[in-house]
């Protein structure tokens, strides 16, 4: 009509959904969202958003923003909203890339190392060079006793450092090696690795915790070459006073737990009390030369403090031999295991320019599920955790290896010791046990993806419950932490101590130190308010003067906070029978 009558008319489209409420809303090609074969605004998009969203359950603001800015950059609701039945439409769940990068370092001759002749010959026929973290610690005074922080990604072989140090040092006879790692189940499997690797030269043992027995009923040897064990395990024996003989040699893994809270005050306070066993051993023995130490970690954000703090060399190497992708998408529970599946299948019907099919490493929180998955996904998997025997956990790693498996099922607590060439990495769940992951645990499992020999790219599926949290005790939920930990720095490694924590390990020193303990406390990473922790323990009656009372020696030798010893005591006094005293406990625990 306007034509007809030879007007200029500029023709603007607008919102229906605006329009059927009664409102005008122009919209461009530019603010125009695609939706049910419509455009319409970004606003009426966005209500539309929130209302699946609603409807799917309850997202919280993370996952809600991320969804809007998608929604947004696409410009078609439609996708988003199928982003949220689970599916992998890759330009919708890409949140990023982390690039490749190499540092150069001149590889260190196997051949040229002065090593005790079997492990020389050991290591000649394994390597004919060392990698490049290695070669950077044999260079910077490894095998002159310099104790050594080591902090290097996933898979670049730092472990090695520490094994070459102790083993060699115990073959020539100067002090047992003390290899010492968080949790009990990589310490089971870090003894299985010792004692295959190099049981035919040396007598390995393991301690974990309190008990002398391991899984496979051996007794554990305190006159043994090579100790393998949990944090807890070596320091029951200091905080008890046991003989662990000359010790040539102490690697640390996962030095990082320096920050955690209950584990990190424990290990600041067990490496003092190592350092004092070794001083005193070599007070009274001239002959004994002390021992080595090397820290190691995947993860530090501050390796030059924590280096000093430690009074170690650092060895740091940063290199990320492929690129790695990272992708989020929403699903429940049940949807989960349907995405699994289709991203196994997807990755083992693909192929890397190097001839290998994808593989993929699926990181949940409990053995339990591990089971579940597996069962569930098409292709042939396997589950693999600490709860499987030796045998069995060995041919997992021989099928995958050989390329016979689609994927491993695994627990997020066995991350640090597993070691699978795989090309994807889907975490299932952000939780360790009833804990959220940290920064430093995700950098380390999502590291787990690509290999240069193998694969041209890695790959990390993140598949986020909304509103989900695991136990009653969690803080935040799987979306929030989610996002947290894509965008996160890592955190700084560094040891706080309040009042229990400064009591608890000042009564440990006090145990084993005694008129020392000031000297063990100020050697610590962390600041130790030392008088007020002593007051505090000669008001509580665990100490007498600068030796630990009956009832402290009991408290410190359990591992109990002051809290607990003070429950345990009221229900002695109360008559509480064992079973009613750990309910109290357990309920205690889950009230903070």
């Amino acid at each position: 009509m306007l034509d007809g009558y030879q007007q200029e008319a500029l023709v603007v489209r607008t919102c229906r959904y605006c329009a059927n409420a009664g409102r005008y809303s122009p919209i461009t090609e530019e603010t125009a969202i695609s939706a049910d074969r419509d455009y319409i605004c970004q606003d009426c998009a966005v209500e539309e958003l929130e209302r699946e969203l609603a409807y799917k359950g309850q997202f919280t603001g993370a996952a809600q923003d991320r969804l809007e800015e998608l929604l947004l950059e696409v410009g078609d609701l439609d996708r988003i909203t199928d982003l949220l039945q689970g599916e992998l439409d890759p330009d919708l769940t890409k949140f990023d890339t982390i690039s490749a990068t190499t540092d150069e370092v001149d590889p260190y001759p196997t051949s040229d190392l002065d090593l005790h002749p079997k492990l020389q010959s050991m290591i000649e026929d394994r390597f004919d060079n060392l990698l490049p973290v290695q070669s950077l610690a044999v260079e910077n005074g490894l095998f002159e006793g310099r104790d050594q922080l080591v902090v290097s990604a996933t898979a670049t072989g730092k472990t090695l450092v520490g094994e070459l140090a102790g083993v060699d040092r115990a073959l020539k006879g100067e002090g047992k090696l003390l290899f010492l790692v968080p949790l009990v189940a990589l310490a089971n499997q870090k003894h299985e690795d010792f004692e295959e690797r190099y049981g035919d030269i040396l007598d390995v043992t393991l301690r974990v915790g309190g008990s002398r027995v391991t899984d496979s009923g051996a007794q554990f040897d305190p006159n043994a070459d090579v100790i393998v064990g949990t944090y807890e395990g070596i320091d029951h024996g200091l905080r008890t006073g046991k003989d662990m003989g000359d010790i040539g040699t102490v690697v640390i893994d996962e030095v990082h737990s320096l920050k955690e809270g209950e584990r990190g005050h424990r290990l600041d306070g067990m490496i003092s009390r190592l350092k004092h066993y070794c001083e005193q051993r070599e007070n009274d023995r001239p002959s004994y030369g002390g021992a080595q130490y090397v820290y190691l970690s995947a993860t530090v954000g501050n390796p030059e403090w924590l280096s000093e703090q430690l009074r170690a060399t650092l060895i740091e190497f940063e290199e990320r031999p492929v690129p790695i992708e990272r992708h989020v998408t929403f699903a429940d529970g049940r949807e989960k295991l349907r995405i699994e599946n289709r991203l196994v299948r997807r990755e083992f019907d693909s192929k890397s320019s190097k001839g290998y099919r994808g593989q993929t490493i699926i990181f949940t929180n409990s053995r339990r599920r591990c089971h579940e998955i597996s069962r569930k996904l098409e292709y042939d998997s396997a589950p693999y955790h600490a709860g499987l025997d030796y045998g069995r956990r060995k041919q997992v790693e021989r099928q995958f290896g050989d390329q016979d498996l689609a994927a491993v099922v695994t627990t997020a607590a066995l991350a640090a010791g597993v070691d699978f060439p795989a090309s994807q990495v889907v975490f299932d769940s952000l939780a360790m046990g009833i804990e959220w992951l940290s920064v430093q645990e995700f950098s380390q499992m999502l590291g787990r993806a690509g290999r240069p020999d193998y694969h041209d790219q890695g790959k990390v599926y993140l598949l986020v419950e909304p509103d989900c949290s695991y136990h009653g005790s969690m803080e935040a939920t799987e979306d929030e932490i989610a996002f947290k930990l894509l965008k996160g720095e890592m955190e700084d490694v560094a040891t706080v101590y309040d009042e229990s924590a400064a009591a608890e390990e000042t009564l440990a020193n006090i145990a084993v130190a005694g008129k020392l303990a000031k000297k063990l406390n100020d050697r610590m990473i962390g600041d130790v308010p030392t008088k007020h922790a002593i007051g505090k323990l000669l008001e509580w009656e665990f100490i007498d003067g600068f030796e630990a009372t009956p009832l402290g020696r009991a408290v410190t030798s359990h591992f109990l906070s002051p809290d607990d010893a003070f429950l345990i005591l009221e229900g002695i006094r109360n008559g509480k029978s064992p079973y009613e005293q750990v309910a109290a406990l357990e309920l205690a625990e889950q009230e903070l």
